[in-house]
């Protein structure tokens, strides 16, 4: 089975059935939806965002697998800023970097859309608003974004998880843009999704308690891994996913690197928990188009 794509037009309009797969699937591929020019200039500027970071003063690991990073202030505080978190297998015994600094790093969030000229300008561009509406938005709200570096040889495994779980509203508006900047290949880790299952319960719940964070299990409804399906990406590719499409991705032991920008937006009208885990600083109001 393949994932319902669909070529983007230079007059940003999309096919009639794009909404009708994106509700029967959760999930919908733009092909071609940024140049490369444009997925170009947003590796440059990741790189000149980490060339600046100082390694030493943040050694925040982030892992989906142990959730070791979610008592960390660093982690925390990061949905007004741009923050930098490392891959689990960055460090050697000797506590120095096995690879050099830019491949190294696991994703820099969660507020470059809002913080950074050059992801602003694209996370607010027309063709972003004409995609969120598309797949139903009335009034979007751009809520977080990262870049997810998954470097070559120690990009880490994303575990099956729901973003809802982490992104959550009442009622559920949480949608997730994810633009390849890399060309994303099984080799390299591409994304996986289980079709129609953003139908079927939210599993899982993360929020803040007592200064540090929890993860509150709502069903054990195990995930249908059967029904997966792979969502390989050429570069310029955006794939939409609703907040409870159950996805993963692979570790990438390759030497190709799988760069993606993620953004995701919620529905304004929609209530935002002040117990979610990611919450932004007073005076930091979140935007839309």
């Amino acid at each position: 089975m393949s994932l319902p794509s669909f070529l983007f037009g230079a007059d940003h309009s999309f096919a009639p059935s794009l909404r009708a797969a994106f509700d029967e699937t959760g999930i919908v591929i733009l092909r071609n939806f940024a140049t490369p020019e444009e997925c170009a200039a947003l590796k440059q500027r990741a790189f000149d965002l980490i060339d600046g970071f100082d390694i030493d003063a943040h050694r925040t690991v982030f892992s989906t697998t142990t959730q070791a990073h979610a008592e960390d202030a660093y982690f925390l505080n990061s949905g007004g800023a741009i923050s930098f978190f490392l891959e689990e297998e960055a460090y050697g015994a000797d506590g120095r970097l096995k690879r050099p600094k830019r491949e190294s790093i696991n994703k820099i969030g969660h507020a470059l859309h809002d913080l950074d000229p050059v992801f602003s300008a694209f996370s607010r561009s027309r063709k972003m608003e004409a995609a969120a509406r598309a797949v139903g938005f009335d009034d979007p709200l751009l809520l977080q974004s990262m870049v997810i570096m998954k470097p070559p040889s120690i990009g880490g495994e994303v575990t099956c998880h729901q973003d809802s779980t982490f992104l959550y509203t009442e009622p559920e508006t949480c949608v997730g843009f994810w633009l390849a900047i890399d060309a994303a290949t099984l080799q390299n880790g591409c994304m996986a999704f289980i079709p129609g299952e953003h139908k079927g319960p939210l599993r899982r719940l993360f929020r803040r308690k007592n200064g540090g964070t929890e993860m509150v299990e709502l069903s054990d409804a195990p995930y249908p891994e059967d029904r997966r399906v792979a969502a390989p990406a050429a570069i310029g590719d955006l794939v939409i996913f609703s907040g409870r499409a159950p996805h993963m991705s692979r570790a990438n032991r390759s030497q190709n690197p799988r760069m993606a920008y993620t953004l995701h937006m919620i529905e304004a009208g929609a209530h935002y928990p002040n117990d979610n885990w990611l919450q932004r600083p007073a005076g930091m109001p979140l935007r839309g188009f």
